[in-house]
């Protein structure tokens, strides 16, 4: 069972994830960058040195991107899930004044709260940070990754 979530403890955090991998990619980094400026009188060495240097770097841009595309699309779902919700419960779709950061903000506000808050957030341009700390009763969110 997941331990119950509010604003102080929604982050997700994966040890092997945010410090194990990005630990190594950055060791890695480093030790390709120190290979590369030692090799750089050597012609033998420098061309391997330079490829060593450019996967390491490709490696954490891949590592980055992977993040950022799936944190990307998991926003799209929840922008539609939002939808779908504000619209189950008055009828309407969301104020298009809300960006989708704000939409993730409001998912974790219980349905009591969720109408309001959302036309609060839009008329008042509130920042994800002030729509977290605005919800009452907060709505878990075990599934984001």
């Amino acid at each position: 069972m997941p331990e119950p979530q509010s604003y102080a403890k929604h982050a997700k955090f994966v040890p092997l994830y945010h410090q194990v991998l990005f630990g190594i990619l950055l060791l890695t980094l480093i030790g390709s960058l120190v290979n590369l400026y030692k090799s750089l009188g050597d012609h033998e060495r420098i061309y391997s040195a330079s490829l060593i240097a450019a996967l390491t770097f490709a490696l954490i841009l891949t590592a980055l991107f992977a993040r950022v595309f799936a944190l990307g699309a998991q926003d799209r779902v929840i922008r539609a899930e939002e939808n779908m919700r504000h619209y189950i419960m008055t009828g309407k779709m969301l104020d298009p004044r809300l960006t989708v950061r704000q939409i993730v903000g409001l998912r974790f506000a219980s349905d009591g709260e969720f109408v309001e808050l959302a036309r609060k957030a839009a008329e008042q341009g509130m920042s994800i940070t002030d729509i977290k700390k605005s919800v009452k009763s907060w709505r878990a969110d075990n599934d984001r990754l």
